[in-house]
């Protein structure tokens, strides 16, 4: 087990090659800066997330035992998002250039949201290193869905019908995402699958003493519980619609086969058209060609090295997948719908 980022290859530290031409793309994208830290940025959304995550407390204590809460658990929901969103960068060491710093606040703002850091590092690196891979990416590798015609044949019992019908299952099976976030840190630790368990022990218990003694002690029992179940579902929900549109719907590299790293990126990663405000909703992962192709890009270049990346693709003859955030969904949609579809056809005898 390691800590080490998910990185395909290391693009501060990138050295031109030919292989799939990415060294020239490397070379483009180094000699326009944008491999260089952006420290100043990163620090205005540390501050960013701090007045929010103050505002929102401080609110909560004044409301008290209200109803009008769960329009709080709304608001915490998108913070718990943002937070993760710097735990991400953070586990590709895009904010500092060491990886102590960058640990420090990736555990941190793991501890925050209740999340294990160590663990899913160790799952996005394998994640990175090859996506959409049949064989070896852990993301299309969810009990309750497929995201193959393979996949889907060798399902049985209850989840096979899930499977059939996962188009329209997908969004309420989001809601339960949270939990299953915490529980995956939970089971990671108790088995010592990260590197520091009993640190990452210690902020799991801190998050639920703190998370729960807060709920509980402002509101009402019944008030709590609606409070938790809204925060926690919405929040699985914006985590989810955050990462589904970047490979859910994109080609599947098939069991055995290999892609240099220019090629397994860009044909397996869509991008999200937007402005500024998308890019701050999405914590920059709707340009996740360019995330894919260079993991420790810092977040605030990813918008200025998409047209070069594009650019390049166009050249050289390679698919460059963009679509807006409605179609990005429908194609998802649409991609379940047909993996599950050869479940819902009857199996009767042959007709005659």
């Amino acid at each position: 087990m390691t800590t080490s980022p998910p990185t395909g290859t290391s693009p501060r530290r990138t050295r031109p090659t030919t292989e799939g031409g990415f060294g020239e793309l490397a070379a483009l994208v180094s000699g326009a800066g944008l491999l260089q830290e952006a420290r100043r940025t990163y620090l205005l959304l540390f501050a960013a997330n701090a007045v929010l995550l103050a505002g929102g407390l401080t609110v909560f204590v004044w409301l008290g035992p209200s109803w009008w809460q769960l329009l709080l658990a709304v608001f915490f929901a998108v913070v718990t998002t943002q937070l993760a969103f710097i735990g991400h960068d953070a586990g590709h060491r895009q904010i500092f250039a060491g990886r102590r710093a960058n640990d420090v606040v990736g555990y941190l703002h793991g501890g925050l949201v209740g999340l294990s850091y160590g663990s899913w590092v160790t799952q996005h690196t394998a994640h990175h290193a090859h996506p959409n891979h049949a064989d070896d990416d852990p993301d299309i590798d969810i009990p309750v869905l497929a995201f193959s015609p393979e996949q889907a044949a060798a399902t049985r019992g209850p989840v096979r019908w899930m499977v059939g019908h996962q188009a329209y299952l997908f969004l309420p099976l989001l809601f339960l995402e949270g939990w299953s976030l915490h529980l995956t840190a939970v089971r990671a630790i108790l088995r010592r699958e990260v590197p520091r368990p009993r640190l990452e022990a210690a902020l799991l218990v801190a998050h639920a003493v703190g998370y729960l003694g807060a709920v509980f002690w402002v509101l009402a029992p019944v008030q709590a519980v609606a409070f938790v179940v809204v925060h926690q579902g919405l929040w699985g929900v914006y985590m989810g619609l955050a990462f589904a549109p970047n490979h859910k719907g994109m080609p599947v590299i098939p069991a055995g086969r290999r892609l240099d790293h220019l090629h397994k990126q860009v044909l397996t990663s869509r991008n999200v058209l937007g402005g500024r405000v998308l890019d701050v909703a999405l914590g920059g992962l709707n340009y996740q060609i360019e995330h894919h192709l260079f993991p420790r890009m810092p977040r605030p270049h990813l918008r200025r090295a998409q047209p070069i990346v594009q650019e390049f693709c166009t050249t050289h003859g390679l698919p460059y997948t963009r679509t807006g955030p409605l179609r990005s969904y429908a194609e998802v949609l649409r991609h379940l719908h047909e993996v599950g579809a050869p479940l819902r056809r009857p199996t009767g005898p042959p007709a005659g």
